[in-house]
């Protein structure tokens, strides 16, 4: 739907240039003397008829508002750059006069930032994590002569064995104060336990931020946390981190610090040093670039020390797949993992990783994450390194995913679009109705001064449109589905003669005044036949192209 929402704004947003006729580097004067001239042709009081007068000031005041934006400097650099779109932010009313493009689009961007953050002060941003353990080792590690024993033993026991559910929710205090709140429960074998946790995180600068945490939980006890983040350098920054947790065994304390650095555009360095349960140090490499990302990474500690290598590749295809390996080996083993990862749907990616270790056996990982939400599924297969484990692993979520694709997802995914589509044109419909009327009351506005500029066109032989249209025209017989879809503008572009001149500027007719978009979407021309110095002329023009005429080349032969 975004997509179409978008074409929907687009649609409406009017050009004021192309309503006044005027080049994009127009000076105050041609502003000054379109807008003269047009409100000279719509003002209401010209208008004695109720209906008239009131479609008169609906034009005149378009033309108002689009001469008030263009005829200020610093509004028409907001409009240049962000369009109609622009001027609706809040704030601009505070800022300063004569300032550059580059100095108005920072400042669109600073207030963009603080609507944004009000927006979030009114909504709380939750995110979530559900993960269910199964172990299906009976499917590989089962042996015959104890099954034929039990009841029922011909089928394999498949059991889930532990879950885990985590939710986190902000709330925004202040634009400089955030609060969290988060909690997860978790479940193994039938034992289980919980803990809650509150954060408050304060960004103190634009350098740094630090964050306070209270925690308490039914095993470990409650726990307090400080951290500290802060930007050193432009291409360096440190993280710091200390903890103190209440356990039944006494006091825990724990403490971290990490420092990174930007080692090239794509490449960033880590080295991380903690101290507590599981002291360790541990330094990586991560590059990341348009179509891979690689991880290096090396930990020294008690009681894990491995190293471990990443590589993932990514498609620049639609469904944004990406393939990945990965290798790492310590003092727990060796354990390979290989998967993929594909984007199914605008909010949800799927994907599948195979982990196969000594001595932990093949397991395999199903991962949905879903907008803020992630659904974990690691599937256990067997504690042994067995080949048809890893065969099975590999190629049966491959197939289920294929046969589910094709037969749910490629029909919902169509099924959206057609929807999609289908509101669209009703929308367009809609709005091609509504410009239309505006179009046929702008004519009727038109027709006493047309009538003035044709007589006096015409006693000095000048510019008489004795016909135009502008639309999509097809000029491919073979194409007997296509059809023309243009509209009858010759009213509209006399009225716009001026001392024998048509002059029309580099921007979409449409939006000239009696004008209106018949073919949303379709590429279209404007076609004129024009009558000067009492010869016929004929011309075809795009839709974008500046036109002046009369012009010699257009003249049309008389032989033909």
């Amino acid at each position: 739907m975004a997509a179409s929402l978008d074409d929907d704004l687009e649609f409406d947003n009017q050009d004021y240039y192309s309503l006044l006729n005027v080049r994009k580097e127009a000076t105050q004067e041609e502003l000054k003397a379109s807008y003269r001239r047009l409100c000279m042709l719509y003002h209401p009081d010209k208008h004695r008829d109720p209906e008239l007068k009131r479609q008169a000031e609906q034009l005149f005041n378009q033309v108002h508002q689009a001469y008030e934006v263009l005829s200020d400097p610093q509004s028409r650099a907001i409009y240049d750059i962000f369009g109609k779109k622009g001027l609706e932010v809040e704030g601009w009313e505070v800022v300063e006069r004569k300032r550059t493009p580059a100095e108005i689009r920072e400042e669109y961007e600073r207030l963009q930032r603080e609507r944004d953050e009000r927006r979030l002060q009114q909504r709380t941003n939750p995110k979530g994590t559900i993960s269910v353990g199964v172990d299906a080792t009976d499917l590989f590690d089962r042996y015959d002569e104890d099954f034929e024993e039990m009841p029922g033993g011909g089928f394999p026991h498949i059991e889930i064995n532990k879950m885990h559910i985590s939710q986190s929710i902000e709330a925004p205090l202040t634009n400089t104060d955030t609060a969290v709140l988060s909690g997860s429960l978790s479940t193994h074998n039938g034992n289980g336990g919980g803990n809650i946790n509150m954060t408050v995180r304060r960004v103190t600068s634009a350098k740094g931020w630090g964050e306070l945490e209270f925690g308490a939980g039914d095993i470990l006890g409650p726990l307090f946390g400080l951290k500290v983040f802060r930007n050193l350098t432009p291409r360096c920054f440190l993280t710091a981190q200390c903890g103190m947790q209440f356990s039944p065994r006494g006091l825990r304390p724990s403490c971290s610090l990490m420092t990174a650095r930007h080692l090239d555009q794509n490449t960033m360095g880590y080295l991380q040093w903690r101290w507590g349960p599981n002291s360790a140090m541990t330094t990586s490499l991560v590059r990341d670039t348009k179509t891979s990302h690689f991880t290096l990474a090396l930990q020294l500690g008690m009681p894990h020390s491995y190293l471990m290598m990443s590589y993932q590749y990514k498609f620049q295809d639609e469904d944004q797949t990406k393939v990945k390996g990965s290798v790492k080996t310590g003092w727990f083993g060796t354990v390979v993992e290989y998967g993929a990862e594909r984007k199914i749907s605008r909010h949800s990616i799927l994907s599948a990783t195979v982990s196969v270790g000594v001595p932990q056996g093949v397991t395999l990982k199903i991962r949905l994450a879903r907008a803020s939400q992630t659904y974990l599924f690691p599937v256990h297969l067997t504690d042994q390194l067995l080949p048809s484990a890893v065969f099975y692993a590999t190629v049966g979520p491959l197939l289920v995913y294929m046969a589910i694709h094709r037969l749910i997802i490629i029909p919902y995914t169509r099924a959206q679009k057609e929807q999609e589509l289908e509101l669209q044109r009703k929308s367009s419909a809609t709005d091609i109705a509504k410009k239309k009327q505006e179009a046929e009351s702008a004519v009727l506005l038109m027709q006493e001064s047309v009538r003035r500029i044709i007589e006096a066109e015409e006693s000095k032989m000048g510019l008489i449109i004795l016909n135009a249209w502008y639309g999509k025209f097809v000029t491919d017989t073979s194409q007997k589905q296509e059809r023309a879809q243009v509209i009858d503008v010759t009213v509209p572009l006399q009225c716009l003669v001026k001392d024998s001149k048509l002059i029309l500027t580099e921007a979409s007719k449409a939006g000239l005044p009696g004008f209106y978009d018949p073919c949303v979407g379709e590429e279209k021309s404007l076609k004129l036949l024009y009558q000067f110095r009492g010869v016929m002329h004929q011309v075809l023009s795009g839709d974008t192209e500046a036109l002046r005429i009369p012009k010699q080349s257009h003249r049309i032969d008389s032989e033909s």
